[in-house]
């Protein structure tokens, strides 16, 4: 039995990676959440994960940290992870890299907070270059395998990759091409990527380092969360 150690549903967009995988294929495999806390949590997560981090698999004696490792762990024994068609898999793992390696400047200035809505005070021209490098991929995927996800028919992990981008288009009111949004609102759309936008707004829990982040963004519209 798999076990996948994830974090904050609300907050973690590193761990929903490997969880849209696994849900999306119906792998079987037992969900292990630690929470942020406030500080430091690199000694806590070092007790499942070498580097500290999450997520991290735990698959018959094995450990498989940092979500892309754990993606391809899972496509040498499952089928679906990345498309069958060899093209669209070799651009599915360019992606899927693109993203795992780039967008920094997205990832701190539009953190992953499913349950606010924010109206930022302003966007800075390197997050408006990553938010239009994110359409063009999007649109260039959709456009050359035919939809309705990135490399086609199915769900892959490119699309697990670029699941947490369109929960940040959500909650900030990212302005997005008509077929770069229609994606995004597909993606959440999907049963299993509700089913932990669910969770996460369920989540009491508040890690007070993600919430100032947030409250230096801009103004709070509203907070769904329990």
């Amino acid at each position: 039995m798999y076990e996948l150690f994830i974090a904050n549903k609300n907050y973690s967009s590193w761990s929903l990676r490997p969880w849209a995988v696994m849900k999306a294929l119906g792998i079987p495999f037992r969900e292990t959440l630690v929470h942020f806390i406030d500080g430091a949590n690199f000694d806590r997560f070092r007790k499942f994960a070498p580097n500290g981090k999450v997520p991290c698999l735990h698959h018959d004696g094995r450990i498989v940290w940092d979500s892309l490792a754990i993606a391809e762990y899972l496509a040498e024994r499952h089928d679906g992870v990345w498309p069958k068609d060899e093209a669209a898999r070799a651009w599915a793992r360019s992606a899927a890299a693109e993203m795992h390696s780039g967008f920094s400047t997205l990832r701190n200035h539009r953190p992953m907070n499913i349950g606010v809505r924010i109206e930022p005070a302003s966007t800075d021209a390197a997050t408006a270059a990553d938010i239009a490098r994110i359409d063009e991929l999007w649109c260039e995927g959709l456009e050359r395998f035919g939809g309705p996800f990135l490399a086609g028919a199915a769900f892959t992990a490119v699309d697990a990759f670029f699941s947490p981008v369109a929960y940040r288009a959500q909650t900030y009111g990212i302005v997005l091409s008509d077929k770069a949004a229609d994606y995004a609102a597909h993606l959440r759309a999907q049963p299993f990527l509700m089913e932990w936008e669910e969770a996460g707004l369920a989540e009491t829990m508040r890690e007070p380092g993600h919430d100032a982040e947030i409250a230096a963004i801009g103004k709070l519209v509203a907070d769904l969360r329990g």
